[in-house]
């Protein structure tokens, strides 16, 4: 089969390997989409690669093409989502349904074998079945969606609040989505670009607020009465983002970090002395799984696609470019920037 390759870094390469078959407690799956991860970005781009050469990807969606002997919930044809994380199902945290805190796990597309390929196979677990009605691009956001909701779960979350998305990429749609679905008396996205910002409004934030804005703390603070925000989630992983969750918290707030940090941080005496004097909550959320694996959170994800109430939007998706090209896809996100949404590697194509 065709794959794309990494060899080393900045060293990505559509090539033939072997086609794999499925263990007995396996299926193999024909690959459609393939999101394009933020985590895949440094292990193309830089020394993040775990070995070489190894096949990327995981967030993808495809047909079931083959069932091991033991198999019973899934057959060839079967629309499903990939879940990524291989937990180990025998440490301690994995014993109370923490998957996503498991020390001994495996993961598709990044410490085996992944869906940059036409195709791949998983444990049967690992591929979540959804409707006809919902689309392979779909398919390919169930793991970023999925993301989004674990950080909603993270906190008491309770209905009829105020609810803070900082930073308007695809997990920090879904979040504000989620708000909205679970009952949100106002959901609110901040992002530096007025394109993302009405994007959220057509998915259902109430307002947008451009943070490049030299009064968008006064304007968000009047939204709230001056109050602050009941629930403030962080999806950028972005310094600015971080210190602004801090000052937008009302008292008593919980606030998620569910962006992943790629530099240090530091606060001031001030900034910090918000989480004493306002007594909120602070929490973080990573990936997106509980018990039964993979989790209610992909359940929902499939069920709330299905009726329409989590919404796609096609500008969701910047570029959709076939397999053959992965090289030329990674090559853009050396322009900063440069990539204004999540691309699709096309498996089929």
């Amino acid at each position: 089969m065709k794959a794309g390759v990494v060899h080393a870094r900045e060293d990505i390469r559509y090539e033939d390997i072997p086609k794999p078959s499925p263990g007995k407690d396996q299926v193999l799956i024909k690959v459609k989409y393939t999101g394009i991860c933020g985590s895949d970005i440094p292990r193309v781009n830089g020394d993040s690669c775990h070995y070489f050469p190894n096949v990327l990807g995981h967030e993808f969606s495809g047909t079931i093409e083959e069932t091991g002997a033991n198999v019973t919930g899934l057959k060839p044809g079967d629309r499903v989502a990939g879940v990524p994380l291989v937990p180990c199902m025998k440490c301690e945290d994995c014993q109370k349904g923490n998957y996503s805190l498991c020390k001994h796990y495996s993961f598709i597309g990044s410490r085996e074998f992944g869906s940059f390929a036409e195709y791949v196979v998983v444990p049967e677990k690992n591929a979540v079945k959804f409707e006809d009605s919902v689309s392979f691009e779909q398919g390919a956001l169930f793991e970023p969606a999925t993301v989004a909701l674990h950080g909603l779960l993270r906190v008491p979350y309770e209905g009829g609040k105020t609810v803070a998305v900082l930073g308007g990429g695809t997990i920090g749609m879904f979040v504000m989505q989620w708000a909205r679905i679970y009952g949100a008396r106002k959901a609110v996205v901040f992002d530096i670009s007025d394109e993302r910002l009405a994007l959220g409004k057509r998915l259902g934030a109430d307002e947008g607020i451009n943070t490049l804005s030299e009064h968008f703390m006064e304007q968000a603070m009047e939204l709230t009465g001056g109050r602050g925000f009941d629930y403030v989630f962080e999806t950028a992983g972005n310094t600015v983002t971080m210190k602004m969750a801090f000052d937008l918290a009302a008292n008593k707030a919980n606030v998620c970090f569910v962006g992943t940090p790629t530099r240090d941080l530091t606060f001031s005496v001030r900034e910090w002395e918000n989480i004493n004097r306002k007594e909120f909550n602070l929490t973080g959320s990573w990936m997106s799984y509980s018990a039964p694996f993979p989790g209610k959170e992909w359940e929902l994800v499939a069920y709330f696609f299905k009726t329409g109430q989590l919404k796609y939007d096609q500008s969701f998706i910047y570029k959709i470019i076939p397999l053959s090209r992965i090289p030329e896809a990674f090559e853009m996100f050396k322009v900063p920037g440069a990539v204004k949404g999540k691309i699709l590697i096309d498996s089929e194509s």
